[in-house]
């Protein structure tokens, strides 16, 4: 007899593809706000959280960024920044 009391059995793990890893996190000026933001290899945005935060600054210990994020391929992925915060970005190329 079942009344519904207990726990419900686990259901079984499904396979599915992950997400790829991230791999620039480019750290920019947002109205005064410095923020990082996440990208693919693709230049597609995944994530993007306070650039102060700890995770940050684990994310890129030990690495040296790039500055400028004004080439041609960044036009799209950060269209809504100035060109000036663009060029004093820093982007870190992060290890897979």
């Amino acid at each position: 007899m079942n009344h519904g009391f207990g726990s419900e059995s686990p259901r079984a793990h499904t396979q599915t593809s992950h997400r790829p890893p991230a791999r620039y996190l480019v750290v920019i000026d947002s109205g005064g706000i410095a923020v990082a933001r996440l990208f693919l290899e693709t230049r597609e945005e995944v994530a993007e959280f306070d650039a102060g935060t700890e995770e940050a600054a684990q994310m890129t210990a030990g690495l040296v960024p790039v500055k400028g994020a004004d080439a041609p391929e960044w036009d799209r992925a950060l269209e809504g920044h100035s060109a000036a915060e663009r060029r004093d970005a820093d982007i870190y190329t992060l290890e897979v």
